[in-house]
């Protein structure tokens, strides 16, 4: 059976897109640049050919284009407009379109061929700050609107955990340990999302440290081992989803009762659910940072 989503509300639309509903519905009318189908009961739904015009659309429109020219270009030749508009283009909203509809469609070759794409013009570490983490943003969103389902987001993910996976591999071959830093790089129990983690760890091998990658879902008892081993260690997390609003003010307190039992240990934290702390009052050894990137530059 084909399980593929191939129809779409206008609130789905919406989602993916960031047309307004109230502009999508001026654009048909006026314009008659969609042609959506109509349920039984007369609830409006559109095809994976509506959105993708869409998404093409609202590309033209975001480069300059007004929606009267674009309405009277041949719905032919509109995805090649863009592919030549895009060819000159600074931003990232084309690739991230692309990455979207090959998520949609389960489409790995579409994945691949925009990221070897971007591959020609930009490095590992751009496309990913630049195109991907932007992408993981709006799917965080998507799932959480229903708009796509947890297979979309796995499929999506898992894709992008093999890029960061053999580009590691690469560094690994090439790079050597030069610092006296170790880092240890987990996530809390029931903790999954992992793939911020593993651009961490990219980074830090590639700047030459000692990076030890224990990931998903690691117990503190676990940590504590680390601790038999290394005088000074720098833990690295990221909370995405654990610990829960309820609980992460004593996990924080249980992790500087139990591991950071030295002044040379310290953890580094990141990810969604620092929103629930108060920042001011963490303990001295606990360094939060609200992007990769200002993490990395303190390396």
């Amino acid at each position: 059976m084909n399980n593929i989503k191939n129809t779409f509300s206008i609130k789905d639309l919406e989602n993916l897109t960031g047309i307004k509903a109230h502009t999508i519905r001026i654009w048909e009318k006026r314009y008659n640049l969609l042609q959506p189908e109509r349920t039984d009961t007369n609830i409006r739904y559109y095809s994976l050919a509506n959105l993708q015009k869409l998404l093409n659309i609202s590309y033209l429109n975001n480069n300059g284009f007004k929606i009267s020219k674009i309405a009277a270009i041949d719905g032919e030749e509109i995805p090649k407009l863009v592919k030549e508009v895009a060819q000159s283009d600074t931003t990232n909203n084309h690739a991230i379109d692309t990455f979207k509809l090959s998520m949609l469609n389960f489409d790995q070759k579409l994945f691949y061929d925009t990221y070897e794409g971007l591959m020609k013009e930009k490095s590992f570490t751009q496309i990913f700050y630049e195109d991907l983490i932007p992408l993981l943003s709006q799917i965080g969103l998507l799932w959480q609107t229903d708009t796509i389902t947890p297979a979309h987001e796995h499929f999506l993910t898992s894709l992008i955990r093999q890029k960061i996976l053999i580009n590691t591999e690469l560094i690994q071959s090439k790079n050597q340990v030069v610092t006296d830093k170790t880092f240890v790089l987990f996530l809390p129990d029931n903790e999954v999302h992992e793939l911020g983690l593993m651009l961490i760890n990219y980074e830090l091998i590639a700047k030459g440290h000692q990076s030890i990658f224990l990931g998903q879902s690691v117990p503190l008892d676990s940590l504590r081992d680390l601790l038999t081993y290394y005088d000074e260690i720098t833990f690295v997390s990221y909370f995405t989803v654990k610990p829960e609003k309820d609980e992460i003010e004593n996990y924080i307190k249980k992790f500087s009762d139990k591991i950071l039992v030295k002044k040379t240990i310290n953890l580094w934290i990141l990810g969604r659910m620092l929103e629930e702390l108060d920042l001011d009052t963490l303990p001295k050894q606990i360094f939060p940072f609200d992007t990769i990137k200002n993490l990395v530059k303190k390396l």
